[in-house]
Formats: structure tokens, sequence, C-alpha cells
């Protein structure tokens, strides 16, 4: 007895940002522009619409260099509060077609509708007009048995679409037929082959999938490992792994690239602080503590390194992060060195600790442990924040990175006081 196929969709949202801020502003239908930071800034393209794309302008591309391709670019700022609502809605629509949905970013997600009993196809072409009348937003779909080839027949079929518009497509890859549909395509259209491997298999003159299906699984293994077995059934259009309706946080970041390489010292320091304020706070929101702390740093050539510390216990207030970070910008920064971007990191994550590090001096009856004095300070800040708005208060630092003072701006310490001391 044969098992029936299992349906597939890959949904894209076309162009998200942009056909998101269509719906502001209709008058922008049509017209080059992109969204994202403006070029003063070294900003980039977070979105552009196709018009702006026919000029030769793409989305992580610098926005100085977008205005160079296209003069008359349209520049509009991120919203990203509303792309998140609009996307909610979209996922909304997904879950009552399907509760098998897996988001895999804002505006892209997989859905398994094989218990629905019409074909794919209609299936795809019901959910794109729902997309289109209800929500007026263009929407593109890859049809296929698994998510593998369903994703590689979306980008293969947008990519076909007329320019100048959004594709709005669909793209049907029939089950048996995934192997034919991936032959003639570049080996780097395949998850998991990437610059460094593509280059390998050029070597051997392996240039296309069907190329790369056509070498012995136990060859692939040998030249990369059991990522190379996994190549191989990928490029033969097998692909098993199930949806996943859900995702847990591997890491949580926070980086920002200055509008002018900083060389000072003190604007860095204050600028890892406050990157490690947002990363502290998030974790606590969502009750998470990490063993590994990680900073980012890109110079003015863009030369890009990472550092990374593993901690004794988990960490998630904002000092210990600030104090790790501290310690590996200082292992790699020399003194008036420019930065162009800077990033701080935690992951690793497991349930908050409250036991005392080792630094730290053993509580007396009458003295509570200075973790949780820490702990009780950092939540009346937080409680501050989320009622006087993050500017409210905020720490600063003396000369050393563990020498915290909490500070307000002017007119505020007063009430901010009085709200501590009834803490």
């Amino acid at each position: 007895m044969s098992v029936a196929a299992r349906k597939i969709l890959h949904l894209d949202l076309d162009a998200f940002f942009c056909a998101v801020e269509e719906l502001q502003n209709p008058s922008l239908a049509g017209k080059p522009f992109a969204v994202g930071g403006r070029a003063e800034q070294r900003g980039v393209v977070a979105s552009c619409s196709y018009a702006a794309r026919q000029f030769g302008v793409r989305s992580a591309m610098p926005m100085g260099r977008a205005l160079k391709l296209c003069p008359n670019l349209i520049v509009i700022a991120s919203r990203h509060a509303d792309y998140g609502r609009i996307s909610e809605q979209v996922m909304e629509k997904l879950r009552l077609l399907t509760p098998l949905v897996e988001q895999i970013s804002i505006d892209e997600a997989f859905l398994d509708v094989s218990d629905l009993l019409q074909p794919a196809e209609q299936i795809a072409r019901q959910l794109q007009q729902t997309i289109n009348e209800q929500l007026h937003l263009p929407c593109s779909i890859g049809v296929a048995s698994n998510k593998l080839v369903a994703k590689i027949a979306n980008d293969v079929g947008k990519a076909a679409a007329r320019r100048g518009s959004p594709p709005n497509a669909i793209t049907l890859v029939p089950p048996g037929e995934e192997a034919e549909f991936l032959k003639a395509l570049p080996v780097e259209a395949l998850w998991g082959v990437g610059p460094k491997t593509a280059a390998r298999l050029a070597e051997i003159d392996i240039l296309t999938i069907g190329d790369l299906a056509s070498l012995p699984s136990a060859s692939m293994e040998r030249m990369f490992g059991k990522n190379g077995a996994w190549i191989a059934q990928h490029a033969r259009g097998i692909d098993d792994s199930p949806i996943i309706t859900f995702h847990e946080a591997k890491s949580i970041s926070q980086e920002t690239t200055f509008a002018r390489d900083i060389h000072d010292e003190d604007k860095l320091k204050k600028t890892l602080l406050r990157l490690s304020e947002q990363v502290g706070k998030r974790l606590r929101q969502d009750n998470l503590a990490g063993v590994t702390v990680k900073i980012k740093l890109r110079w003015p050539d863009f030369t890009t390194l990472t550092r990374q510390v593993t901690l004794g216990q988990p960490v998630d207030q904002d000092v210990e992060i600030f104090q790790a970070a501290s310690q590996l910008f200082y292992s790699v920064w020399q003194k008036n060195r420019p930065v162009r971007l800077i990033g701080v990191g935690v992951s690793g994550f497991k349930p908050p600790a409250r036991q005392l590090s080792l630094w730290e001096a053993l509580p007396s009856p009458a003295d509570p442990a200075p973790s949780d004095k820490q702990r009780r300070l950092q939540a009346a800040i937080d409680d501050l924040h989320s009622r006087f708005g993050a500017t409210s208060l905020h720490r600063g630092y003396e000369n050393e990175p563990g020498h915290q003072r909490t500070q307000a701006p002017d007119g505020q310490h007063s009430r901010i006081s009085k709200e501590i001391e009834h803490d």
C-alpha cells in the first residue's frame, strides 16, 4: 500500500514591508522606493519595491549605493510595529486553514495541508486569494511534497514572474517530479550548499543539482561528512523534515551601526552598556538566562569579528552581561581604533540562577546577598521603565566595567527616587 505524498505550501509575502507601506500610502504604488535606514546614517535597504529592483536595488544593500543606482529612490523609515501587527494577521489566516504552520520569518511560512481534501494547487490558489482580497497583500506560494522543494519552487516562480510588479506567483511541483524539477538548477539553490561547498563541487565539475544527484551518497559523505549525505538526499528532491510549529529562541542579541565610525572609548562603552541593558530586558521578559555572552565588532573596512565567553552560571542581569561584554571588548579593541558596528548577545539558555557567584561574599542574616540586592534594584528599574519610559532611568559607569550607578534625566530624580524608596 503506497503512502500518499504530503502536501506542503511555502508562502512568501512579496516585498512585504513595501506592500504594507503601499497600504498606508497608495501613492507609492508603481514608484521606486525602499524601506530602511537613511544613507547618511549608513542605513541599509530592508526591502525595496519591484520598481526599484528594475534599477538594481536589492535588500541588504547600503542605502547610499541604492541611491546611486536609483537617484529618484524614495526612502521610507521602517515601521516594525506595523509590519509585525500585519504579519500576525497573515499568520492567523494560515492557522485558520491548518494548525500545522511553521513561521520562519516575519513574511514567510510553511504549511502542511495534507489532511485537507482539495488538491494542493487549489488550496494554494484559495489561500492566495484570501491574502490578496482580505488583507490586500501580494504573496507567492510554492507547492510540493516537502519543504525543500516547496521553498525552491517558490523562489523559481518568483524569479520567473514579470518584473516591475509583485510576482503573486503560484508554482507547483507534482509528487514524483521533484528530482526532475531540481536537476537544471545551480547547486547553490540547495539548502546546505554555500559558496565554499559550491566552490569545492565546481572543482569536480558539479555545477547543477542534477550533477550532484548523480554522485553516490558515499562520495558526498567522504567529501563533506554527514552533511554530504544530507545534501545528496536533497539533490534527489528528498526531504522528510516536519513542520515545526514552535521554535525556541537560541540567542537574544542587539547591535547598532554608527552613523560615523566611533573611536571614543566613553561612547563605545556607553553603547555597550545600552546594548547589554536591551538584551537583559528581553531575557527577563522571556524568563530566560544564558551562560554564553558574545560581542560583535565591525571595523571601518567591514572586517567583522565575534568573541564569546561561557560563564559559570546563567545570567540575565544588565550588569553581569555588561561586565562580560566589556572584558570581551577590551580583549580585541585597541585604544582609539574606530568601530563601525557593535553588538551584544546572550545564548546557551538555562533557568535563571539565583545562587551567588564565586566572587561574591557570603551573606549575613542582616544583609541580603549582593545578587539579591542587584535583582531587586533591576526589578525596580524595569518597573520604572514600564511606567515612565525607557529613557526615564539608566545606568552609568565610572572607570571600571563593574562600577555602576543609576542615573535619571534632569527633572525626574525626585519622582523616581520616591518610587525606589517605596519598592
